[in-house]
């Protein structure tokens, strides 16, 4: 079985990948629009109207929509990042056209109430209160704010306080109109699933879809530089990085081995020098965070007040030494990582669904997983170092909470990398 695409006359795109030997199926539709199309006084709209589709259609009610999952043993979710909004659902085979059409009369026939949208804010509030008393989420929020700063790349999902309490109903429909159109939006499906009974039924169930041009955004201009609060907690919470790559980016494949031999698991080498060998952290990890131009390459660390004198020179220490004496070793080690962790996804009917819908929003066509795992082996020492040094030689970014007497400045934290 083989992995289609096909495209409706109003632009909407249609991806499945059957998988013969399970029982269910994963659909959803992912919209190409998340925080970063956001202006700055409507901060958080997009994850608010994620909120708001389950509270009601033209035909079914917050609690009908949820009944009618569960009452066929499915389940239904949603959620918003910067550059997307996914509603999906996993149902048995046979429920195929109940979840799309759930899925699609949700997308389209949102009521909206006013009373619904009031009792919403206030549950986003809380989530936003909840957010401001989890450090380590705190701390994401404040690096990807010094990174890109004055940019709604750089602002937070949930939005703030204030742009939650202020938005009105009008404002969400007018943000909806301009961007859930057809042209910008996939429907994927992964599972039990046969390709022209999907395509008959997102023709029908998608068919109120406006088309609509591409939505305008502004460039992303990576700045970096840090930020501090100081918090009276137990821990220090860091994270420290730079411009990374973005997911078209030829180095992207590189960068990804990179991530994973210098943090990306319990033989990665933060891991072992800085837990294992010194415990001066319980947690500590690299990430990359890829957009459609540009992307974050950096380094977590929890660790305590007296520990940060320690850690934090050894993490710079750590990140100049993979640019210049990586070995073969670890290289293949963390290109099997890598190669795994795709291949188990396999196993997954939301996860393989996931990647389709991905892969259509960002390279316009799925991604063989041949074609994967070749790009993968291509990355050797040279590469690796290669990237290390070109990711390294940017700005630092770098964003601490907690006690902070003990830590470095950024300054001194920028010397040390330059």
């Amino acid at each position: 079985m083989t992995i289609r695409v096909s495209t409706l006359g109003n632009g909407l795109r249609v991806v499945s990948d059957p998988m013969d030997t399970v029982e269910t199926v994963s659909v959803g539709v992912w919209v190409a629009v998340g925080t970063r199309y956001e202006r700055p006084e409507v901060n958080g709209v997009s994850h608010l109207l994620e909120h708001m589709v389950f509270k009601g259609t033209e035909r079914r009610s917050a609690i009908a929509i949820a009944e009618e999952i569960e009452a066929v043993g499915g389940h239904l979710n949603a959620y918003t990042a910067r550059e997307h909004t996914a509603y999906y659902a996993k149902v048995l085979k046979e429920d195929l056209a109940l979840g799309m059409d759930i899925i699609a009369d949700i997308v389209q026939h949102a009521v909206l109430a006013p009373d619904e949208l009031a009792r919403e804010r206030a549950v986003i509030l809380q989530e936003i209160n909840q957010a401001h008393d989890t450090p380590d989420d705190v701390v994401f929020d404040h690096f990807q704010e010094a990174a890109f700063p004055g940019q709604a790349l750089g602002r937070p999902v949930l939005g703030s306080m204030d742009s939650v309490r202020d938005m009105g109903r009008d404002t969400i429909i007018e943000y909806m109109r301009a961007h859930y159109s057809a042209p910008r939006m996939v429907v994927a499906a992964a599972g039990r699933v046969d390709h022209e009974v999907m395509l008959a039924l997102a023709e029908t169930a998608f068919e109120n879809l406006p088309d609509g041009d591409e939505a305008p955004r502004d460039a992303a201009r990576y700045v970096g530089g840090g930020v501090r609060e100081d918090r009276d907690l137990e821990q220090v919470h860091v994270v420290l990085g730079f411009q990374g790559v973005s997911h078209k980016d030829p180095d992207f494949y590189p960068v990804s081995v990179l991530s994973t031999l210098l943090g990306g698991g319990m033989s990665s080498r933060l891991f072992q020098e800085v837990r294992e060998k010194r415990g001066l952290v319980y947690s500590i990890y690299t990430f990359l965070s890829c957009y459609t131009d540009t992307g974050l390459f950096g380094v977590y660390a929890g660790t305590g007040e007296k520990e940060t004198e320690e850690l934090i020179p050894l993490i710079c220490d750590e990140i100049a030494k993979v640019c210049r004496d990586v070995t073969e070793k670890e290289v293949a080690r963390a290109r099997a990582q890598i190669k795994a962790g795709i291949l188990m996804s396999l196993e997954s009917t939301s996860s393989r669904c996931e990647q389709l819908a991905r892969q259509m929003m960002v390279f316009g066509r799925p991604l063989s997983v041949a074609e994967i795992v070749d790009k993968i082996e291509a990355v050797d020492v040279d590469a690796v170092e290669r990237v290390a040094r070109r990711i390294t030689a940017g700005k630092p970014t770098l964003a601490a909470l907690g006690p902070l007497g003990r830590m470095e400045s950024y300054d001194r934290v920028a010397e040390r990398l330059g």
